[in-house]
């Protein structure tokens, strides 16, 4: 147990690093080639933060973990609201664009019941991973036309978020492609090797405790996966940037279920048949999906309606260890 737990923790650095080290060098190669700030934000930025989640899904569909490759998604777009957003909510208010509450907030919810309709038959085939992933071209080419309409400075925020490489005389920016590559590689490397430890660690663990695949997956590995939306949203709430906090968790769940979910299904078809996914994941993760855009119609997300989040979400990793099955 303890070499598996080593495992468990290996891999989860590993994923951090990794995503880390993959989109600056692939931000900076951007910048490097002239590629607007409000491209690469809405594509590597956007994506980068999902790579552990789509890592991570796309091996244990190919090892036959059906569980462990859904109940990652799902657990993670759970995480993402319960414990990313209830934790952020309860240090900071946070407060929240008029733009989330009338569009991305509403496009999340689309996504989840979308999602929801296509694994109604028992499975996700490359057929639904296909529909899937039109769905976040379609999300992404819409959230690019309204930024291009709305941001008069062309996106030009994003770019103090996503790198700051140097720039010569001129302000041109200089960067060093080789090292970039290189950074590429490298990250590529250790998210792979990381999300590898990680499910090997987790089935480990999974079996010496007598619980499913699924239930590892909906808490230690969604909440592994998910490190990268908690540490960027406690540091936007900490700066007073409650948008970005509320907007990367919205971004991150979408991208789970369009692009990681479909492009885990279309690779590999999941049998939910043969996992152990109740109707209370799905329920749960529509609840906390529906339950926040009620709570920030007053542009703000106060520290009561936070701690239900973080206390809801408390309850449901109890539920899932203890007693579901």
């Amino acid at each position: 147990m303890l070499l598996n737990l080593l495992l468990l923790v290996i891999g989860l650095a590993g994923l951090y690093y990794g995503s880390e080290w993959l989109v600056t060098g692939a931000s900076r190669i951007a910048e490097g080639f002239r590629i607007s700030p409000l491209i690469i934000g809405l594509t590597i930025v956007a994506i980068g933060t999902s790579v552990p989640e789509l890592v991570v899904s796309i091996l244990a569909a190919f090892d036959g973990r059906p569980g462990l490759a859904l109940g990652n998604v799902i657990g993670s777009n759970i995480a993402n609201i319960g414990l990313i957003l209830g934790l952020t909510g309860t240090v900071h208010v946070i407060s929240v664009e008029k733009g989330l509450v009338k569009r991305e907030i509403p496009i999340m919810i689309g996504a989840t019941i979308f999602a929801t309709i296509l694994a109604f038959d028992g499975q996700l085939n490359r057929l639904d991973g296909v529909l899937l992933l039109f769905g976040f071209i379609v999300f992404s080419a819409f959230f690019y036309y309204i930024s291009q309409h709305e941001n008069g400075n062309g996106g030009e925020d994003i770019q103090e978020d996503i790198a700051s490489p140097e720039t010569d005389e001129n302000g041109a920016v200089k960067v060093h492609m080789a090292m970039e590559f290189g950074r590429i590689v490298i990250g590529l490397t250790v998210l792979v090797i990381g999300a590898r430890l990680l499910v090997n660690g987790a089935v480990s663990i999974a079996e010496a405790m007598g619980v499913s695949d699924l239930v590892i997956a909906v808490t230690m590995v969604a909440l592994g996966t998910s490190l990268p939306e908690l540490a960027t949203s406690l540091t936007a709430a900490f700066k007073g940037q409650g948008d970005m906090a509320v907007g990367n968790v919205i971004g991150s769940n979408v991208a789970n279920l369009l692009l990681v979910l479909g492009a885990t299904s279309t690779v590999a078809t999941i049998d939910i048949g043969q996992t152990d996914l109740s109707i209370v994941e799905y329920i749960v993760m529509l609840i906390f999906s529906i339950a926040l855009l009620p709570f920030v119609r007053n542009r703000k997300l106060s520290r009561i309606e936070s701690a239900f989040f973080l206390g809801f979400y408390f309850a449901f990793i109890i539920y899932s260890l203890f007693f579901s099955r």
